[in-house]
């Protein structure tokens, strides 16, 4: 039986030793032959050059398959291709294609007047090129900005029909928040891959935030759970039990592949997958 497939995200570092706390995700993660792992994009674009440097180090010393993001936010449509044909040039072959999210303090997403007005457009350009392997994001509970799951279904559609080769979900806490999802995604004739993004809880306050931020749900049994775990000091292991039970539960219902948002701290990620029985299969390459 083949095992299911792993990947993991982590975000470009702003600093030395923000780089050791990559590297250091990377080498506790990369054992477990992961499919891809992913280099993301800050709020408003903030990381692009940071992203790009990630992106081209990992790719050129980790032996790993790595995924770029790439945003339509505060860019030209040509510094956005720039960017793609610089990551193809460095043997990159798959991007992770979003809207992006506003600079903090603005009112809201504003594409520039010369640069691409949404997902679907940077899509297509991406397309065009055959040059990418394309994967997009999508949101089991609805994208905050979407007027109904169902409309923010058919859009998901669009950026299929635009090019995207699958999708990665934002994150939730319950397997059948993503099932109930996967089965109106393929009502609506979406055959592509959808991978479930899982979020293990390391920072208890701020998945709060990001869960507010995104429109994510937290069960009151989870809430619940940390209260009384960081009264204990116990909230590693219950975190850690939580995530585990929710990879388990959306692989017995059939799951082939799951993405880790590792927040670049890759021991509870690799705790989690090592109680669901994934083991070191390869060594990551070694850097002259």
């Amino acid at each position: 039986m083949t095992r299911p497939a792993l990947s993991f995200e982590f975000f470009p570092p702003k600093d030395l030793p923000g780089s050791f706390r990559l590297w250091d995700a990377v080498q506790n993660l990369a054992p477990l032959n992961p499919d891809f792992v992913s280099v993301t994009y800050g709020a408003g674009g903030t990381t692009r050059k940071l992203t790009h440097e990630a992106v081209t180090t990992l790719t050129a010393q980790s032996g790993l398959r790595v995924a770029g993001h790439l945003t339509c936010v505060d860019a030209s449509r040509e510094e956005t291709l720039k960017i793609a044909n610089e990551y193809a040039a460095v043997g990159v072959k798959d991007i992770v294609a979003l809207r992006g999210d506003a600079p903090k303090g603005s009112a809201g997403f504003a594409p520039k007047p010369n640069g691409f007005q949404n997902s679907i457009e940077l899509i297509s350009a991406l397309s065009d090129t055959g040059n990418f392997n394309i994967r997009v994001g999508a949101y089991p509970e609805k994208h905050p900005e979407a007027t109904s799951q169902a409309a923010d279904i058919a859009y998901l559609k669009r950026k299929f029909d635009a090019g995207a080769t699958g999708a990665i979900t934002q994150f939730f806490f319950e397997a059948d928040t993503y099932f109930r999802f996967r089965d109106a995604c393929a009502a609506a004739g979406i055959t592509a891959p959808i991978i479930p993004g899982i979020l293990p809880i390391e920072n208890w306050d701020g998945v709060q935030r990001f869960a507010a931020q995104c429109g994510t749900h937290i069960p009151q049994v989870i809430a619940d759970g940390f209260r009384n775990a960081m009264r204990d000091g116990t909230e590693t292991l219950l975190a850690t039990a939580l995530a585990a039970e929710l990879c388990d539960d959306l692989l017995q219902g059939g799951v082939e592949h799951l993405h880790f948002y590792t927040l670049n701290r890759g021991t509870m990620t690799r705790n989690v997958l090592h109680a669901l029985g994934y083991t070191a299969e390869r060594a990551l390459q070694n850097v002259a």
